[in-house]
């Protein structure tokens, strides 16, 4: 917990919270799902920084706090450095940790320009409300796309380089000597020409009066010593020890919990309840409705809040959707694949003229369930909101694992009907994100209860059931492909139709491009960071005919990459088979123009051996199957090795995979953050299917939505090959390789093309 969270848990220790008397209220504090989606736009947009702010708003002289100028806290830098007397240097990430080694990461971008000693290095996260009081001097507090460093790492750098500067020039002018005289190394400044050092800790109160530089030149990455360096990570110990704190562990005086009920049926509301019985269970205080469509149960003890949320009646309104189930979905999408009208993504030459002149043509059709987060930790938020008196404003505070820290507070702000300025989020390290915690919706929940019972803090926690079956899920998506071969069999057309949903249509309308979603498209543009397709085709058609089902979309980790790369490489991999080529061969071939694609390609197809016969295991023989995408900034390739047992048991048994992310900050994060990203692509390539019927989701917990085990994971090769000269992502992009390397490498062991996930539905015996 921060600094400022601390305070405010102190505060809250010494104050009289009042446990409340059980109540029953009716009272709509209109909060609703479209209200949500419409609302957090809009707050959102309010408390955007304009273009330019960011770097303008880093170099400005920064506010102090009363209490730092008396001296009863440690020297403040600049926003991202705090030194203290002891030379502990703080440094601020305004990013979130969730998992993926990000606030490692900064931190090690920040002490490399800081040039600090890292075994004093430790961090804190300043607060949105401390964003917006101080003109978003942190910047963007969003964590996702992959973008945590590489959106990042300029400004963070420039904080790191700059306190260093005012550290140094703070030395030399108490020595009364040139700066250029001087050097900083491992928090410690030096004079060579007398010999004279002094510590960070030393210095910092004068550092902390000077005026910040204007001109902060940066290290060239060749002379790091702490980034690029596999340095352990700064919050190992605490997890290992069970010091960190999640949303779940938090506790504050006087603390209440609660449980929630939404509507079982999307889209659904609340027609009614019966509070009057579960008021007389023990513990139970209030029953709370929550918006038009769910309710919750706030007891002295979760488990009482959930079991007596189990007896009460609640009477649903099932609204239209009540007969909306996965064949319908399914129905949908498959009219879309030849619809007259679709948004183009992607457009070479005049794809339907080749292809209706091609020697041959090829075509095939696949499909992608909707597929959930489901993160270790379900949502969670506590929330306080102490209302207006004596002279003092009304407040609004939450505590949740959130990947956007800026949106949870506008989101509190709008449930609590007060202005952002009396508001404020602190955040708490995630229980995991994938995307999910990219969302809103529980946070309002959160302070929509806690209205209800003013002056009390109350934690809201989710049931796995609840977190299952009310998520933002992975888009379901269909795609058919046709492909025009010349009388050589060279491919000379590829006409890719997705049919699916759009994301951005669903949450953030304002995003769409001329009615174009640009999600859509990821990993299938001409160029661009955000994923070039690489594969140089003289006809192109990529079209989107978007088809959106009432079952909310979601950002799920690597989102529509994902899909995109089983679509493509599974089916540059049928074009390579239906014309006697070599995967390998043929990708290399369209990828010639592509260095960079090509490059990771390369490489996992030496490690793998690709072109030698793979040794049996336990009497089965072993095939490959390879796949290579680029997105979030970053080139990947995977080379999968499967064995397929006469009965149709797979064992994926290794992968190798190749990450050019230009800079590599941490290569053991990386590596690391590759095997978890196949983890999670292999959980959903073999299990992941969220299925409707009856306006229902069908799963609830692990039985039915598993992941997979550690005796099914395989082994994972990890090559990182950072080019340079460019920052890309590392959280994401390998998940995309993960499905098409397996279901290449199933192909060449069964003969068996599987163009519909998961595999847990499909017969893999051989063909």
């Amino acid at each position: 917990m921060n600094q400022k969270a601390k305070r405010s848990a102190a505060r809250t220790a010494r104050a009289a919270v009042p446990t409340g008397t059980a109540i029953s209220t009716h009272a709509d504090p209109a909060l609703s799902r479209r209200g949500f989606i419409a609302g957090s736009g809009a707050v959102a947009v309010s408390l955007a920084a304009p273009a330019g702010g960011l770097m303008l708003g880093f170099f400005a002289p920064l506010a102090a706090d009363p209490a730092q100028a008396q001296g009863s806290l440690p020297p403040e830098i600049n926003c991202w450095v705090v030194v203290q007397l002891d030379d502990t240097v703080v440094i601020r990430i305004a990013r979130s940790e969730m998992g993926q080694g990000t606030l490692t990461g900064l931190a090690q971008l920040v002490a490399e320009e800081l040039g600090c000693d890292w075994a004093r290095v430790t961090t804190e996260y300043p607060t949105p409300g401390q964003n917006l009081a101080r003109n978003r001097v942190w910047g963007n507090f969003s964590t996702g796309g992959s973008r945590g460093i590489r959106e990042s790492h300029e400004y963070v750098r420039k904080g790191g380089a700059s306190a260093r500067m005012m550290l140094v020039q703070a030395a030399a002018n108490g020595w009364g000597v040139p700066v250029a005289d001087c050097t900083a190394a491992a928090g410690v400044i030096s004079h060579p020409a007398s010999g004279r050092r002094v510590r960070y800790g030393q210095v910092a109160g004068a550092a902390a009066k000077l005026t910040p530089p204007t001109d902060v030149v940066l290290k060239d990455p060749k002379d790091w010593t702490l980034a690029g360096k596999p340095l352990p990570r700064l919050d190992t110990a605490p997890k290992t020890t069970g010091a960190q704190v999640y949303g779940m562990d938090l506790k504050l005086p006087g603390l209440l919990n609660a449980a929630i009920a939404d509507c079982p049926v999307v889209g659904g509301k609340v027609r009614g309840f019966d509070a009057a019985t579960v008021l007389k269970l023990p513990g139970v205080r209030a029953v709370v409705p929550v918006g038009d469509s769910a309710v919750a149960v706030v007891a002295d003890t979760w488990w009482r809040a959930k079991t007596a949320l189990a007896a009460l009646k609640i009477d649903w309104d099932e609204g239209p959707n009540a007969t909306l189930n996965s064949a319908g979905i399914a129905a949908m999408l498959k009219a879309g694949l030849d619809a007259p009208e679709a948004i183009v993504g992607a457009q070479a030459g005049q794809a339907r003229e080749a292809l209706a002149g091609a020697a041959r043509t090829l075509e095939a059709v696949y499909a992608y369930p909707y597929q959930n987060h489901a993160t270790m930790e379900v949502m969670n938020a506590t929330a306080k909101f102490t209302p207006a008196a004596a002279g003092q404003a009304a407040r609004c505070e939450v505590w949740t694992p959130t990947q956007n820290g800026e949106a949870a507070l506008a989101a509190a702000a709008e449930a609590a009907g007060l202005p952002p300025s009396q508001c404020e989020v602190y955040k708490i390290h995630l229980g995991g994100g994938f995307g999910r915690r990219g969302a809103t919706d529980w946070v309002r929940q959160a302070v929509a209860i806690a209205k209800a019972l003013p002056g009390t803090p109350v934690k809201l926690i989710w049931s796995r059931e609840e977190d299952m079956q009310h998520g933002f899920y992975h888009p379901v998506t269909q795609c058919k492909l046709r492909a025009g071969l010349d009388a050589k069999g060279q491919l000379t057309a590829l006409h890719m139709r997705i049919s699916g949903q759009s994301i951005l249509a669903g949450l953030f309308p304002q995003n769409m491009q001329n009615g174009r979603d640009p999600v859509v498209f990821q990993g299938l543009n001409l160029g661009g960071a955000e994923g070039a397709l690489g594969y140089n085709i003289p006809n192109l058609l990529i079209d989107h005919a978007m088809r959106n089902p009432p079952v909310r979309p979601g950002f799920w980790r690597g989102v529509n990459l994902n899909h995109n790369a089983i679509y493509l490489e599974c089916f540059i991999d049928e074009i390579a088979h239906a014309t006697q080529q070599d995967p390998l061969a043929l990708r290399r071939q369209l990828l010639a123009a592509s260095p960079k694609h090509l490059a990771v390609l390369n490489a996992v197809a030496q490690r793998a051996g690709w072109g030698s016969t793979a040794a049996p295991i336990n009497g089965q023989p072993v095939h490959r199957g390879l796949a290579q995408i680029m997105g979030f900034g970053s080139y990947v390739a995977a080379c999968a090795e499967v064995s397929v047992s006469a009965a149709g048991e797979l064992t994926v048994h290794r992968i190798v995979a190749a990450t050019d992310s230009g800079h590599a900050v941490n290569p053991q994060q990386i590596e690391a953050q590759v095997e978890g990203s196949f983890a999670y692509g292999l959980s959903a390539a073999l299990f992941g299917e969220i299925t409707v019927e009856a306006g229902r989701i069908q799963q609830s917990n692990f039985h039915d939505y598993p992941a997979v085990l550690m005796a099914q994971m395989p082994k994972v090769e990890t090559i990182v090959m950072p080019s340079g000269g460019f920052w890309g992502g590392v959280g994401e992009p390998t998940i995309a390789v993960a499905a098409p390397a397996v279901l290449n490498a199933i192909f060449a062991a069964t003969g068996q093309r599987i163009r519909t996930l998961p595999l847990k539905q499909q017969s893999l015996k051989r063909a």
